[in-house]
């Protein structure tokens, strides 16, 4: 089936926007959903018109259920179909197991796996749907003692990726891509990604643009579904506590 239009949560900035553009330039339009980065979102779909390719930005705060329900009808309404949908919105807050407030844990699973599977029941009841991707982190594999509510949220996603891949068959494929040292956290610089770089088997870190050609390549393989691609130049095979 052609693929003509995908919405791409989170697609202003960062991955979300490496992403839009790597679906531009394989020939599809793109919906930029944004929350707080508006003017970014506004940015990219400028970047993804002189691609030649239609664009949208749509606003939406995802950990709001009733939001992140809409969100897909009114891509609908503006684009006339969605044939792809990736999930890359996400928030990345620190957070202790021994500490965590119920509130926060609430926040992390709303916009991480709650919005990305309320997104896909959606997707999965049109008749031009085709594929779903999903961002996840390669430390879903390990344990992210620093970041633990987000940790819980994300291992959830992967999870939810596997089940929608079985539920919503054969139409629609479920995937995800996992990266892992590829952008430095909000407000640190490159230096962040060096001295860490030695955390993975290849020494070296990713760029965004790994992680869109990923993405690209599980929304063209047509016999791929369930998957999770980790690009993290094998971080994930140090895994210390998860045997799946």
């Amino acid at each position: 089936m052609a693929k003509n239009t995908a919405l791409v949560t989170g697609g202003g900035r960062r991955l979300g926007k490496a992403i839009a553009l790597a679906l531009a330039r394989a020939g599809l339009d793109v919906v930029v959903h944004c929350n707080r980065s508006a003017k970014d979102a506004r940015k990219t779909a400028s970047e993804i018109r002189a691609l030649g390719r239609r664009a949208w930005v749509l606003e939406a705060d995802l950990s709001d259920p009733v939001q992140a329900q809409a969100l897909f009808a009114l891509a609908r309404r503006a684009a006339g179909r969605i044939d792809v949908l990736v999930n890359s919105a996400s928030v990345f807050k620190e957070s202790r197991l021994s500490s965590f407030t119920p509130e926060e844990l609430s926040e992390a699973v709303a916009l991480n796996a709650m919005a990305p599977l309320l997104l896909t029941r959606a997707f999965a009841r049109q008749k031009s749907a085709d594929c779903v991707v999903n961002l996840l982190d390669c430390r879903i594999a390990d344990y992210d003692a620093k970041h633990a509510a987000y940790h819980l949220s994300k291992r959830m996603l992967f999870t939810i990726t596997r089940m929608s891949a079985i539920e919503f068959a054969p139409r629609v494929r479920v995937n995800a891509v996992a990266p892992g040292l590829i952008l430095p956290p909000e407000g640190e610089s490159g230096a962040y990604l060096e001295r860490l770089k030695h955390t993975n088997p290849l020494g070296t870190h990713g760029s965004a643009q790994d992680v869109a050609e990923a993405v690209l390549f599980l929304v063209q393989s047509p016999f791929v579904t369930g998957q999770v691609l980790y690009v993290d130049g094998g971080r994930h095979m140090k895994r210390t506590i998860y045997a799946d």
